[in-house]
């Protein structure tokens, strides 16, 4: 984050400085105010009142289980209806349990693949308990389907040109703590800034939400990522309110 470096006082300034160091110095303390103010200019998608990185808590919220539950790497396909797309990848198996996406999830992979949001990217932030959750839910991502044809993880990696900027797992460098550890990793790696964010979490074993919310500020606006709880899970109805609350958030640009 850009930062104004303060001139030397005035007793530190000899009584002989030349012209052209006056001029310069002048010149420089311009520059970092025309800098600082370019930082804070909203983009356009921001203006529009369109996140510019949309971030999703897995267990309970994108998906109906918890990863520390499940016994076995999931193998098993279950075929389905995809919202009237087709016939897809609607649930996936571990052991006896089916993990399969909330309603409102599938809707808004949906309308992020096709583009609804223009300028919109999407990424995960996700504290699973232990390294083993954490591949059950990478091999999830890789075989539950958004239309036919297209996993979540095909649309995650269309949105980052193949990089992996999502934040799963508290392994170090992550944590239990989102604020401390998945969110300022995703401002580095996407360089989208918090105020641009708009984050859904279950919030059912921590308020991520409001940690993530009080934590993770921009200094020149003051303003954090926004954010909604999910507790029953990302359906339909906390979707469209997501996207109203980051609309009034973004408001606050102007």
């Amino acid at each position: 984050l850009a930062c104004l470096t303060p001139l030397p006082p005035r007793s530190c300034l000899s009584s002989q400085m030349k012209p052209f160091s006056l001029v310069r110095s002048a010149f420089v303390a311009s520059s970092s105010i025309l800098s600082s103010r370019h930082a804070r200019a909203p983009s356009k998608i921001a203006m529009s009142g369109i996140p510019e990185l949309c971030v999703f808590d897995l267990d309970a919220c994108l998906w109906d289980k918890e990863m520390y539950e499940m016994t076995a790497m999931p193998t098993t396909k279950v075929m389905g209806d995809l919202n009237g797309r087709g016939e897809g990848v609607v649930g996936v198996m571990s052991g006896r349990d089916q993990i399969s996406l909330h309603e409102g999830s599938l809707i808004a992979l949906q309308e992020h693949a096709d583009g609804k949001y223009p300028g919109m990217k999407v990424a995960l932030a996700s504290s699973a308990d232990t390294p083993f959750a954490e591949k059950v839910g990478r091999a999830s991502l890789q075989m539950l389907e958004v239309v036919p044809g297209m996993t979540i993880w095909d649309l995650l990696m269309r949105d980052w040109d193949g990089e992996d900027v999502n934040q799963i797992g508290r392994q170090p460098p992550l944590s239990s703590n989102k604020a401390r550890s998945h969110f300022p990793r995703l401002r580095e790696v996407t360089d989208i800034r918090y105020d641009r964010m708009l984050f859904f979490d279950d919030c059912n074993w921590g308020d991520h939400c409001g940690m993530v919310a009080a934590g993770c500020r921009e200094e020149d606006s003051g303003l954090g990522v926004a954010t909604l709880r999910t507790p029953r899970g990302l359906g339909k109805k906390e979707w469209r309110e997501g996207l109203a609350v980051y609309k009034d958030h973004a408001k606050q640009f102007a």
